[in-house]
Formats: structure tokens, C-alpha cells, sequence
């Protein structure tokens, strides 16, 4: 039961929210945030999140009689960088309060930077493109598929004052070389954020000089608020796994932990870490190597838009309808292969349809 891939990276070694030193909340200084939070922008103008890779996606996805899924093609690729910064997109996050961290996993430590920045203004998630092909990193398969993320920023909105965080992204190539005094000069002045949040073992700026007091002194220098948060622990399975030999882990829920459970193939233990069960999408626009009956689809791996489980079989996953119903299937993951198999497969999927676009299949346990 269980399967591994390598995939994008966005804050990551350079600029990770990795935890190592103990910096208390009440220890820290607690900004105010500008008086003009310019609130007309909490609509968020959802360009900042570019829709060629935020649409939100259900699985069996049909295109609308409106053209609604026309740009989905797009949002396939395989590729870390092979997208641009929307026009306008960095001019939204504009006195928001924007949380920083790595955000390949969007798991629930990620979650609590968006709550504690919703408590405090408009929230948005900033994360960087461009640092695989920058850093000479070999890609790999990301854990939340690109076109998934809006859907899953859209599932923390209850725990934000029912305000849905917004993903901004940033050129890594713009901030690489910046000092830490540098990149939050460019926070406040270039981009305009009334605050920020990290967790306590940010470190940022060029080769992580800066930790999270620097960031608070930073920002107390260019007046914007900085508000750290205490790690989220990884309370389950912390005494079974020996992270010896990686020196930032004490125990935090992480993307790299989420990684080790999906490559054990635990989907209990990952449905813990990112507070959800793991959704993986398939491309099935193409059709190619495809094969559909009655009651099983098989789809080769290369269809794969994110991170599956390790090779094995798996009982207890759910395949999304269009209209988000969830139907109990079984999967199987093999070397070259998805196998998934329901009784109601006949029912409401037609791979044959030239509408029919993706599949989504959920794992693990439906209540987390």
C-alpha cells in the first residue's frame, strides 16, 4: 500500500518555514498594521493566483456550456516553471497580510499561517517560482497538483473568518541574491504588505541568514507587523520516524513528512499531516494508453498530475464526481500503471466524451 516522485518546490531549502530555534510569541513584537489596509483589495483580485493553474477542480471534470474549463489544457504540464507571474498579480497583495513558508504540501502548519494571518488582515500565501530551474534542481512530481491548489486554499476559508487565503507568486529569481534586509524592504516597499507571518523557524534572505527575530526587527525598521507562530507538531508519529540525519526536523509536520508517509503509502498518517485526504489527479484529455470498461479505468502513470501513494492497494479511497459526490472505489498503484475499480464507474463517468478532461481520486480516511 503505498510510491515516490520528486516535484515542485517552492520556498524550500532556500527559504523554508523549517523549524529549529525556540522563539516564543509573546517574546516577539507584535506590530500594528497600517491604518490604511486598503480593504477595496480584499477581494483579492483572483488574478493573483493566475487561473491557468487555480481553477478549482472536481474530479470527472466536464467543460461548462460557458468555456469554463477552455484554459484547463493549460494547467497540465508536467513542468515546475513553465508559467508566468499574471500581469497585475503582486500589485493585489498590496496591504494584505501575507503569510511565508514552503508551501509545497499546503498541510495543516501551512494552514496555520493563513488562520493567524486572516486574524490580522487580508491573508495570502507567498510562494516562488522559478527556483528548480534556477537552483539546478532535478523536478519532481508535487504533492498538491498546480490546477488543485485554489480548491484546497478554498477548503481552509471556514478557518479564516470565511475568507478564502490567496496564492501570490513571486519570481525566485528576483529575491535569490537579496539580503535579508533586502527582501523585506521589497515586502514593504515594492509589494506593499502591511505585515507578515512566519512560523518560528523561518529563515530567509540570500544562503537563510535571516531567522524569524531578524524578521521581526526587519519589519519594525520599515514598519510592518510581523507575527510568528509556534510550530505545528507532528504529534502522532513522531517516536516512529528517526529524521537523525536532517538537523531542521524537531518533530514539525513538514512537506518532507508528508513525502515519507505517501512513499510508506500510511494515507491515515498523511490525511493527519495535511489535515485532508490526499486528492491525486489524472489528465485523461488525450485518452491515450487509457482503458475504460464498465467498471474500471486504467491510466499510466503519465497521466499523473501530482505525487500518488507508494506501488500497492488501496481499499478505502473515493473518486470525485463532477458535481463533488465522492463514490468508494479501490486503487491500485503498480510500476507503470493506476488500476481504479467501482461498481458505479458505468454510472457517471464517460472517459469516451471529448469533454472529459480529469480524474480525481481521494485517499484515506474521510473523516480527518
Amino acid at each position: 500500500m503505498m510510491s515516490g516522485y520528486r516535484a515542485t518546490q517552492n520556498m524550500g531549502e532556500w527559504d523554508s518555514l523549517g523549524f529549529c530555534s525556540k522563539l516564543k510569541l509573546s517574546s516577539l513584537i507584535k506590530l500594528s498594521a497600517r491604518k490604511n489596509h486598503k480593504l477595496h483589495l480584499q477581494r483579492r483580485r483572483l488574478l493573483t493566483f493566475s487561473s491557468r493553474f487555480a481553477l478549482p477542480l472536481f474530479s470527472c471534470l466536464q467543460s461548462d456550456s460557458h468555456g469554463g474549463l477552455s484554459v484547463l489544457s493549460d494547467s497540465f504540464s508536467r513542468k515546475e516553471d513553465d508559467h508566468k507571474l499574471p500581469s497585475d498579480g503582486l500589485t493585489a497583495v498590496s496591504g494584505g497580510l501575507v503569510a511565508l513558508g514552503k508551501f509545497d504540501a499546503l498541510h495543516i502548519g501551512h494552514r496555520e499561517l493563513a488562520i493567524k494571518a486572516s486574524k490580522v488582515g487580508t491573508p495570502f500565501l507567498l510562494s516562488f517560482v522559478g527556483m528548480a530551474e534556477v537552483l539546478g534542481w532535478e523536478p519532481r512530481a508535487p504533492i498538491v497538483a498546480k490546477c488543485d491548489r485554489r480548491r484546497v486554499l478554498s477548503s481552509w476559508t471556514p478557518y479564516c473568518g470565511n475568507i478564502t487565503p490567496t496564492e501570490v507568486l513571486l519570481e525566485f529569481s528576483s529575491v535569490r541574491h537579496l539580503t535579508p534586509r533586502q527582501f523585506v524592504e521589497k515586502l514593504s516597499k515594492e509589494l506593499g504588505v502591511c505585515g507578515v507571518v512566519a512560523g518560528e523557524n523561518y529563515r530567509f534572505g540570500y544562503k537563510a541568514a535571516g531567522d524569524a527575530t531578524d524578521l521581526v526587527r526587519l519589519c519594525n525598521e520599515y514598519g510592518i507587523g510581523a507575527y510568528i507562530i509556534d510550530s505545528v507538531m507532528d504529534k502522532n508519529r513522531e517516536s516512529k520516524i528517526s529524521w537523525a540525519e536532517d538537523r531542521k526536523e524537531r518533530g514539525q509536520v513538514s512537506s518532507t513528512r508528508v513525502r515519507y508517509a505517501l512513499a510508506n503509502g500510511d494515507m491515515d498518517y498523511v490525511s493527519q499531516l495535511l489535515g485532508r485526504r490526499h486528492r491525486v489527479l489524472l489528465s485523461v484529455e488525450n485518452k491515450e494508453g487509457i482503458i475504460s470498461t464498465k467498471q474500471r479505468i486504467c491510466a499510466p502513470k503519465s497521466c499523473l498530475l501530482n505525487l500518488p501513494p507508494k506501488d500497492g492497494l488501496y481499499d478505502n479511497c473515493s473518486f470525485i464526481t463532477g458535481d463533488g459526490t465522492q463514490l468508494p472505489c479501490t486503487v491500485n498503484v503498480n510500476a507503470t500503471s493506476i488500476l481504479l475499480e467501482s461498481d458505479y464507474l458505468d454510472h457517471c463517468i464517460d472517459v469516451g466524451s471529448q469533454d472529459f478532461r480529469v480524474l480525481a481520486i481521494e485517499f484515506g480516511d474521510a473523516e480527518v
